[in-house]
């Protein structure tokens, strides 16, 4: 029954997520609780929503353990699906190796000191997102794990992902736990066979509870309910690290430091050589958003005039490209600024971004033939005529929105990048 459920809920879930990146329906909550996101926006825009949500996400670990993987995880769900064509059966307990500690180490490391640059090659969600909006990046990444969950079902989970492994750590110690009754077990092997995270020796009656993704398929498998989930029997719940555990937990917190001091220096420098890019309202400046964007690309299918881009060779996140879509950015609009689950984006609202700055429109008054269009366009009135009917721009108004030069008939307006968003 708890599989059905589990599963039920995954899968309408892993629905509405296809909806909300592809820009049909957006539903705030399940994106505001995806876990590197969610990290990311309290380490860089802290608010005590994103602060009490990230905190709901590592309680539900504690007493349930890694049913986020299992249920909010779209790219986990993808994964479960994937077994359901692949087929059930002839796995092997698989191995808890080192190797993902220092991975997470280096990307959540990095993350701390100020740069998405490795996160987002790593993150499950940004692979779903951005594969679902064309990515390239995404669309080879997505392909590399489905290839690699076709042979090693849920591999990447267990011993790749730096959010699987965060929560795994909690999951080690969560109140519930998938364990074994000994005296009840047939050491039948089912449950070995069916465990899609290869978590479980049937000879030993042992479950590995920090790999373990709670998907429920081993309660459904056994033949004599001998797997329960529950609080775990004070006799089989002891916890004692063997000394190699914690040579490698002090080597990847080591690790960690070294990550976080590198995330400082490639906050400082990954994008100071970038100029004349034009970025979304909330995003501040070029450096910002070039280390904290994850390209999920959820505000590339959010937006209504399509002016987002994806990252590209000149700039390596998500920008304002004005030669595309309805070339304006739509004033009475802040949608990229609601979907962004990394505070790349600022959540601010409409009245504010009616009044940030991201660009700066110029009027070339020689080539003006006053006709009066980008009068009519301009939503700030920071385009008007004097007295003599003549056409003038008042920088002062300007929000850089590109609806002037859209409007102009003559190319007497050019629009350009400024340094750092400013509010008028």
């Amino acid at each position: 029954m708890l599989y059905k459920i589990r599963f039920g809920i995954a899968i309408l879930i892993f629905i509405t997520a296809i909806l909300g990146i592809t820009g049909i329906f957006y539903p705030l909550p399940l994106f505001d609780i995806q876990t590197a996101p969610l990290i990311q926006r309290v380490i860089i825009d802290f608010t005590a929503i994103s602060a009490v949500l990230l905190a709901v996400v590592l309680l539900l670990t504690l007493l349930f353990g890694r049913l986020y993987c299992s249920t909010l995880c779209p790219f986990g769900i993808l994964q479960e699906l994937i077994a359901l064509f692949r087929g059930e059966g002839n796995e092997e307990p698989r191995k808890n190796l080192p190797v993902k500690y220092f991975i997470t180490a280096i990307t959540i490391g990095v993350m701390i000191g100020g740069s998405a640059l490795l996160i987002r090659y790593l993150e499950p969600y940004t692979y779903f997102g951005s594969a679902l909006t064309l990515s390239v990046i995404g669309l080879i990444a997505v392909i590399a794990v489905i290839v690699l969950s076709i042979f090693k079902n849920r591999y990447f989970c267990t011993n790749i992902c730096p959010v699987g492994c965060l929560l795994g750590l909690l999951s080690k110690i969560s109140l519930l736990k998938i364990y074994i009754k000994d005296d009840e077990c047939l050491s039948c092997g089912m449950c070995e066979r069916n465990c899609p995270a290869g978590c479980i020796e049937a000879d030993e009656a042992k479950v590995d509870n920090e790999t373990c993704v709670k998907c429920f398929k081993c309660l459904n498998q056994c033949p004599k309910s001998a797997i329960k989930y529950g609080i775990k029997p004070i006799k089989n719940a002891e916890f004692s690290p063997k000394r190699r555990e914690l040579i490698t937990f002090g080597a990847a917190l080591i690790v960690l430091a070294g990550a976080i001091k590198a995330g400082i220096e490639i906050g400082k420098t990954a994008a100071e050589k970038i100029k004349n890019i034009i970025l979304p309202p909330g995003a501040d400046n070029a450096q910002r958003m070039f280390n904290k964007c994850l390209n999920c690309n959820l505000c590339v299918k959010a937006c209504p005039n399509k002016i987002l881009t994806k990252a590209d060779k000149d700039f390596g996140a998500v920008h304002i490209d004005y030669t595309k879509g309805e070339k304006y950015c739509k004033y009475d609009c802040a949608e990229c600024s609601k979907v962004c689950p990394s505070g790349a984006i600022k959540k601010i609202s409409l009245e504010e971004k009616q009044n940030t700055r991201i660009a700066m429109a110029v009027l070339n008054s020689e080539k003006c033939v006053n006709c009066g269009e980008c009068v009519k366009v301009c939503p700030t009135k920071a385009i008007h005529k004097d007295e003599n009917n003549r056409t003038i721009l008042d920088s002062s108004k300007c929000i850089g929105c590109n609806a002037c030069k859209k409007a102009c008939p003559n190319e007497s307006i050019e629009v350009f990048a400024i340094n750092e968003q400013q509010r008028v």
